[in-house]
């Protein structure tokens, strides 16, 4: 057993036991605050020992300190160096000793291994949100007196307990075999005092003959009712043969054993709002109304798309919200113009009254209502200016937020000043510098109001949605935000920090469910190893913002931290792209495999025969315009159009182009088809790497290969996507995602659709990150629909997304399908109904309540389906994205009012009789008569004539 630290005047010692199964090669240890446990130095921390204990592994360890020490600490499994390769979760273990202890004794600690499931109560959605029933407790003193002597022959127990999810008001008491702890009669239980971070604690001197004592911890409401810990008795035992027995055992044991908790939320995206005091789009301040819908509903969670600026274009495109223009600015367009001022002039606020019948259209027009928000703050920001940018308030926002917002607002400058976003066009100020920010925003410029008015939406955009925040957490709502993977390209982050970018790439994903030929979302990948100089500031940044309002977040394509789909910055598609990082397929490799015409494999094969095929009689026309004959028959692309982007600035500017005036679409695909026609992938910055082209046996370049050749491009593909780039993705994730959820203490969801790799669930579940599951997507090989009910609890579901079509749109859009989940998911032979009706929505949704998954969160349109009265829009207009085409005009707007919907009873009701019947928000019970399958709703309710 190993021990550290010398013996001392006034020591006492230290054992520290915790059972956990390792692997091959690997050991715990303790790191802490003090010089005895390394001062968190884990190569100097106190290493532990593998004892097995009946069927238990145990790990002990001993160190000797003096009296009345106090520390905090944590365990680390490491390698045979000390490499750390895990830690527990949860905060770091605070350790103050009992009462009472002398020279000399031994305290024994008997910790549990904090996993990251269990330490997710204690972020700020449950901590300061669903669960703050410590607030207002009063915190006692972590040594808990004994209030009597102890006789040679007792054996003192502290017992420890972690309560994140105590019901309000409740207090803890441990019960058990013994007289002290009440012979397992509640009432006389051994009552535990709160010593603060939802710990509770208590000591008792027990018998040595007493031993083993059986014990359980029971909650009691205010009311007195008492509700013990589910699972088996826990049980204490000392060691009596030992010749130097503890005389103190800290029994510091996890969490209490409740129910799993799960709950439910709406997801709907701000834009999409209506409310009766909106301008044409949906504003931060509407979020007061939509909490109190949730709360009606039975919600604990409000769930949104990116909201911050996206004002790259200047036009309708910027209405993509994953486009961001900054990280940290707010988007103007959520502003609400009436709340900027008390004394709006009655020529403004008739101004404000005409835009609201004008804005009031079905969808949202993204231009006419953020210029009219701007116009209309501009006369606000003219008249009150000088008062509110005096202010104290602002002054402190401004001094807390300046290292984004000035650089922010120099270039919303810069932007309408060059007429364009593209920082590369605007002379001596692409290149950003302190010094040129320092006098583009000086006080003394021509220009200053116009950066000052930018500092002004800002810090009103932080009031309002700093409002919203604060009502929700009031009214135990958690506001759920999303982190964008990637950043526009032309953004000012792109701009202050161009080293963190890699400007020559694209980022997108390769095919899958979303669409079979891949996306290109345009954003730069990141330089990584730029990034961990400063151990990922800019990302710890990020986090620390959305903090400031939002008490859980979504991370957008959580696999781009494992490895994101990088394309070439002169692609338009995202086929013919590369995994970063990835180990490539080596020219040694190749050639040893007898793989030797690299030309042949990664350049466009281009034959008479297959032009004749694609586009007919045409192809002629195509050929002279486009191609080279370099041998006979044998064709290659022109220098003018040899990428994708080339070929869809030809097509449209040419001067033959009225040849194909008609044809333009097909031509532009037949011409892409053509380019990528490869089976492997040259690397752009090393002509000896390469990568297998995705679905490369869909080619006809394979197909006209050799045998041998096709054989070892299948076994290497198969290796490359599937087998050789785990460990590489999986140390990525843990160099990266660790910072992020460190960063902040939101509670964390990564959306982990798409291609998976076999690493991303395994990390996923280590660093406790909550996945997502899409019934129509499911994550298990060979199966068309998920089934909710055997999703694991460390997951969200959902029955749509908004990167899809809606419930009522999926079902309607494709018959053989939807006979299909209703014969293997409903179980019924009968012919589905063709509407999507209330009854069929009612048995999806009432599904994925009723599944084990922590979070069943639902698109609001999917919920208002529950009802026919809010189905009279054609379904396919209620699809927020279509990740298929990547101008797509973001511009959903719900067709009904939150007042309306507030004042609409019914539906409350009906939803809140689904999250009451399935247990959701009410740990362990199911209101009675309620379903246990939630899947069993009968065939003729289903058919409509119920």
């Amino acid at each position: 057993m190993a021990t550290s630290g010398k013996k001392s005047l006034n020591s006492v010692t230290l054992l520290f036991k915790l059972p956990y199964y390792t692997q091959w090669g690997q050991s715990l240890l303790i790191a802490g605050s003090e010089p005895a446990l390394g001062s968190w130095n884990v190569k100097q921390g106190v290493p532990l020992s593998p004892v097995h204990q009946d069927s238990e592994l145990i790990w002990c360890g001993s160190v000797s300190v003096v009296a009345g020490f106090t520390c905090e600490y944590k365990y680390y499994v490491v390698d045979d160096n000390k490499n750390v390769l895990r830690w527990e979760a949860g905060e770091k273990r605070k350790l103050v000793l009992p009462e009472g202890v002398k020279e000399g004794d031994v305290i024994e600690i008997r910790d549990w291994w904090t996993d990251a499931s269990e330490a997710l109560f204690f972020r700020s959605a449950f901590k300061n949100v669903v669960f703050n029933a410590t607030e207002g407790v009063k915190k006692e003193s972590q040594s808990v007196s004994l209030n009597k002597s102890l006789d040679p022959e007792d054996i003192v127990i502290q017992f420890v307990i972690s309560c994140p999810r105590l019901v309000s008001g409740s207090t803890v008491i441990v019960t058990g075999s013994n007289p002290q702890l009440g012979r397992w009669q509640t009432q006389d239980g051994l009552k535990l005092s709160y010593v603060g971070d939802s710990l509770w604690k208590a000591s008792c001197a027990l018998r040595k003959s007493e031993f083993p004592v059986k014990y359980k911890y029971c909650q009691i409401s205010q009311a007195g009712n008492s509700s013990l810990e589910l699972g088996p008795n826990r049980e204490v035992n000392v060691d009596l043969s030992s010749p130097k027995q503890s005389r103190y055992i800290v029994l510091s044991d996890g969490a209490l054993r409740d129910a799993p908790w799960r709950g439910a939320g709406v997801a709907v995206p701000v834009f999409s709002i209506r409310s009766v005091e909106d301008l044409g789009v949906g504003e931060f301040l509407d979020l007061k109304l939509l909490v109190d819908w949730a709360v009606n509903s039975g919600f604990h969670l409000v769930q949104l798309l990116p909201i911050n600026d996206t004002s790259v274009h200047g036009m309708w495109w910027d209405s993509y919200p994953y486009s961001s223009l900054s990280v940290f600015a707010l988007h103007p367009l959520y502003l609400r113009v009436q709340a900027l001022s008390d004394a709006i002039p009655a020529d403004v606020k008739e101004e404000i009254q005409q835009a609201k019948k004008q804005l009031d259209k079905k969808d949202v027009d993204y231009e006419a209502a953020l210029s009219t928000k701007l116009s209309i703050a501009r006369k606000i920001f003219n008249l009150e200016k000088d008062k509110v940018l005096n202010s104290s308030s602002f002054k402190q926002f401004l001094s807390e937020n300046e290292e984004w917002l000035k650089p922010y607002a120099a270039f919303c400058f810069l932007r309408d000043f060059f007429e364009t976003s593209d920082h590369s066009q605007w002379g001596r100020f692409s290149q950003f510098s302190k010094e040129k920010l320092d006098k583009l925003i000086s006080e003394g410029t021509l220009h200053h109001d116009v950066i000052r008015f930018h500092y002004y939406v800002q810090y009103h955009l932080y009031i309002q949605l700093s409002e919203a925040a604060t009502y929700a957490r009031k009214k135990k709502v958690i506001l759920k935000g999303d982190l964008p993977i990637g950043v526009d390209r032309n953004s000012v982050d792109t701009w202050v920090y161009p080293t963190l970018f890699r400007m020559n790439t694209a980022t997108g994903a390769p095919p899958d469910y979303f669409d079979k030929n891949g996306q290109n979302w345009g954003f730069p990948t990141y330089n990584w190893e730029e990034m961990s100089k400063d151990n990922y500031g800019w990302w710890r940044g990020r986090l620390t913002q959305m903090a400031k309002y939002f008490t859980a977040y979504r991370i957008d394509h959580i696999l781009g931290f494992f490895r994101i789909w990088e394309l070439p910055d002169h692609a338009a598609t995202g086929l013919v792209g590369k995994f970063r990082p990835s180990i490539p397929l080596s020219q040694e490799e190749l050639l040893s495999e007898g793989l030797w015409d690299f030309n042949r494999m990664s350049q466009p094969y281009i034959r008479q025969e297959i032009l004749e095929e694609k586009f007919g009689s045409f192809w002629t026309v195509i050929a002279a315009n486009f191609l080279n004959e370099y041998q006979k028959q044998c064709y290659e692309f022109k220098e003018d159009c040899n990428t994708e982007k080339k070929i869809i600035a030809k097509i449209k500017t040419s001067a033959e182009k009225s040849l194909w005036l008609e044809k333009e679409d097909s031509i532009r695909s037949g011409l892409f088809d053509l380019l990528q026609n490869i089976v492997l992938i040259r690397d752009p910055e090393d002509s000896t790497k390469f990568y297998p082209r995705f679905n490369l046996e869909d080619t006809s370049s394979f197909r006209d290969l050799d045998e041998h050749s096709k054989n070892v491009l299948r076994r290497l593909y198969y290796d490359y996507y599937f087998a050789r780039q785990e460990n590489l993705w999986r140390q990525n994730a843990l160099k990266t995602l660790p910072v992020l959820l460190n960063s902040s203490d939101m509670l964390a969801c990564g959306e982990d659709l798409g291609l998976i790799p076999a690493c991303v669930h395994p990390v996923m579940q280590e660093l406790g990150l909550i996945g997502l599951r899409i019934q129509r997507m499911p994550s298990e090989p060979n199966t068309e629909f998920g089934i909710p009910s055997q999703y694991s609890y460390m997951t969200v579901c959902a029955p749509s997304c908004h990167d899809c079509s809606t419930l009522r749109a999926w079902w309607e859009e494709d018959e053989g399908r939807r006979s299909r989940f209703y014969k293997t998911v409903v179980g019924s032979d009968e012919e589905p109904p063709s509407r999507c009706t209330p009854e069929v929505v009612h048995f999806i949704v009432q599904q994925h309540f009723d599944a084990p998954s922590m979070w069943a969160i639902f698109p609001l349109q999917d919920l208002l389906a529950l009802k026919d009265k809010y189905t009279t829009r054609p379904a396919p207009e209620e699809t927020i994205n279509d990740p298929t085409n990547p101008k797509h005009y973001w511009r959903f707007r719900v067709h009904v009012t939150l007042e309306s919907l507030l004042d609409d009873k019914d539906i409350q009701a009906t939803i809140k009789d689904l999250v009451t019947s399935s247990g959701r928000s009410f740990p362990g019970k199911k209101a009675e008569g309620a379903d246990e399958s939630g899947e069993k709703l009968s065939k003729v309710q289903l058919n409509g004539k119920a």
